[in-house]
């Protein structure tokens, strides 16, 4: 794969050819990978319906791009590397050969246990090679795997499988996340009970622990894969037919599965690692993310392996045994590009600079941020203490619903600026629109960020529900795919994220991302992390409430809450300041680490009967806790 980019001036030169011929430039990329079957048209498509075709007619098998086509030249190259929870426990790594084999052999235990192209198929796993295994072996056969985060509860699961009606569920005995042991055949068994599509359940063994076997359903993997050769061929996939179902929180509660679908995902994932991430035949990649999130897929599996590349899987957090696991572990592996999430960096931070100062960290070029936009206290924090002021750092800004990364900065072929994701992709059109709709073409602006042209990864569907697709994404402004975020380009052209638009909050019709609010607050030294929301004032419209997590107790409380209004009035000004300011141990997070601020909204509006549903989140207990300190606030 020839296809990167390794200078500025080249990347405003392939940046141009995309926007002038973007079907030639994307037929130019997806030349390089194997076709069964060539198509016969780049692109045909609709935003308004929406409906997006691309590769029309062509043959393929992603598995072969991601495996096979790699068998010849580097059949001995290590594919995966797997580090577990424990230290103490042995890592495992995969040659590109080896991958391959457990891949067909898991493929025909699928085949054997009435899986067919078209089947959906629900994966509930922990971080375990068998989870990339069984990604892969789903892909092989044609089946649409639909992979959902092993922590949700029981309840969460069973409604992503009745929405996909799955025909399998792949899952394990146990798991093990740091100090926590979970019982995850256990959620399976209490899911399926709501669960009527689902004919056969097979179980990696991972702890060893006594679990439920139900006759006739449940299988051990262990025991199939006896059964089963290592001879599998790749069945043809046409370019639009559906790799994946990938379930992601709307607004109204229920959960929307976002489909995508096999020929443009793969060209898009597979370019887009290369470049961002300056991608090498020698080194070793590792993203932290849980192959439950789209982060996982595009950039643990995909990605990775489309490039040949050595891609690592984490089980464990960073946090354990220590929080100097992840430097202790990019030392050990010797890992070049190590990609993962503000909210751990902020976490780590709070810890101490000892636990990464320890560690050499000589191996890594290029640090990657995920997730959210990152504040420039972490940043700061990110870029000298981890990259030793050497490494470039690519703030990475995408969604579930992108497939891959659509604006950062390019290793380090591009400026950097704190706080900023930088500039699109080759081939990503953004724009930014008024309230109105009309596009905003000056620079040092702000506006609703949408994207006026196709890309090959773009979403083409919500499972079952193609209108929820229309309305959520192409319905606000006509012609356009609609991000939901707000954005800021500065004179230079780079983008910054400010936040989800119900993000944005209107004091006395002034404007604010809650993610500047955020970083003006993160400046204290005394904060950890804080998230704020807007909640009705009679004379404001809006005032701003902040929540805060600290590093230390605090020696007085209310002049630590002057100290950080100072901050704030110093890096945005007087109107933006806090009006209530409230000290919490923890946030609502996701388990992908998105802090819920529909739920903090609530709690600062005084609404606090109809919370929704806590059970998914990190830590759901957290939410009672600020709920009961918020009324104690307030009086």
């Amino acid at each position: 794969m020839d296809f990167m980019i390794e200078s500025m001036a080249q990347y405003r030169s392939e940046y141009e050819k995309s926007v002038k011929d973007p079907e030639g430039f994307w037929a130019g990329i997806a030349e390089k990978y194997q076709w069964q079957q060539k198509w016969d048209k780049v692109l045909e498509w609709d935003f308004e319906k929406p409906d997006v075709k691309w590769f029309i007619n062509g043959k393929l098998n992603i598995t072969e791009n991601c495996l096979d086509r790699h068998l010849k030249q580097r059949g001995n190259k290590l594919a995966l590397i797997w580090e577990p929870n424990d230290p103490k426990e042995r890592f495992v790594r995969y040659t590109y050969r080896e991958l391959h084999e457990q891949v067909c052999k898991y493929a025909n235990v699928l085949k054997r246990n009435g899986a067919q192209k078209g089947d959906r198929i629900a994966i509930y796993m922990p971080m375990v090679p068998e989870l990339t295994v069984a990604v892969l072996a789903c892909a092989r056969i044609g089946a649409i795997h639909s992979v959902v985060f092993a922590g949700f509860s029981a309840g969460a699961l069973a409604d992503r499988i009745n929405d996909a009606s799955a025909k399998l569920v792949l899952t394990s005995d146990g798991l093990y996340r740091g100090t926590k042991e979970i019982p995850v055949k256990r959620v399976v068994d209490e899911a399926l009970k709501e669960c009527t599509s689902v004919e056969r359940v097979i179980v990696t063994e991972r702890t060893q622990w006594a679990v439920n076997m139900e006759e006739g359903r449940d299988v051990w993997l262990h025991d199939e894969l006896t059964e089963v050769s290592a001879d599998c061929p790749a069945e043809p996939m046409d370019a639009e037919d559906m790799l994946f179902i990938l379930y992601t929180s709307g607004s109204t509660g229920k959960p929307k599965g976002v489909v995508h679908t096999c020929g443009g995902y793969m060209v898009y994932a597979g370019y887009s690692f290369k470049n961002v991430f300056q991608y090498r035949e020698s080194d070793v990649y590792w993203c932290t993310a849980d192959v439950g999130w789209i982060t996982g897929h595009t950039y643990i599996i995909y990605g990775p392996l489309l490039n040949g590349a050595t891609t690592m899987m984490f089980e464990g957090v960073p946090t354990y045994p220590s929080p100097g696991r992840f430097w202790q572990v990019c030392d050990k592996h010797g890992v070049t590009q190590f990609y993962t999430a503000p909210t751990a960096i902020r976490a780590l931070m709070a810890a101490g600079d000892d636990h990464v100062l320890s560690y050499s960290l000589d191996s890594l070029k290029v640090l990657g941020s995920v997730g959210e936009p990152i504040n420039e206290e972490a940043w700061s924090w990110y870029h000298i203490n981890v990259g030793k002021e050497k490494s470039p750092i690519v703030d990475t800004w995408w969604q579930t619903e992108t497939g891959g990364i659509m604006i950062s900065g390019i290793g380090s072929a591009s400026p950097m600026k704190p706080a900023h994701a930088g500039y699109p992709l080759p081939g990503i059109q953004p724009v930014l629109l008024d309230a109105d709709g009309n596009e905003i073409t000056e620079h040092d602006v702000e506006g609703y960020l949408c994207i006026k042209y196709p890309w090959p990864s773009i979403l083409r569907t919500t499972y079952g529900d193609h209108e929820r697709c229309r309305v959520v994404y192409f319905s606000h402004y006509k012609g356009y795919y609609f991000t939901g975020d707000g954005a800021k380009r500065d004179k230079d052209g780079m983008y910054r994220i400010i936040g989800r638009v119900d993000d944005v909050i209107n004091v006395s019709g002034h404007r604010f991302g809650t993610a500047e609010i955020e970083d003006a607050i993160n400046t204290n030294k005394k904060v950890a992390e804080s998230a704020v929301v807007g909640y009705p004032h009679e004379i404001k419209g809006q005032a701003i409430y902040a929540y805060i997590i600290l590093k230390d107790e605090p020696d007085n409380e209310d002049n630590l809450r002057s100290e950080i209004i100072n901050s704030v009035v110093e890096h945005i000004g007087k109107i933006a300041k806090p009006e209530i300011i409230q000290f919490v141990p923890g946030l609502p997070k996701t388990r992908s680490g998105k802090i819920m601020r529909r739920i903090l909204r609530k709690i600062a509006e005084g609404d606090t009967s109809n919370l929704g549903d806590t059970s998914t989140l990190l830590d759901p207990e957290v939410v009672e806790v600020i709920t009961e300190r918020a009324k104690q606030l307030k009086g």
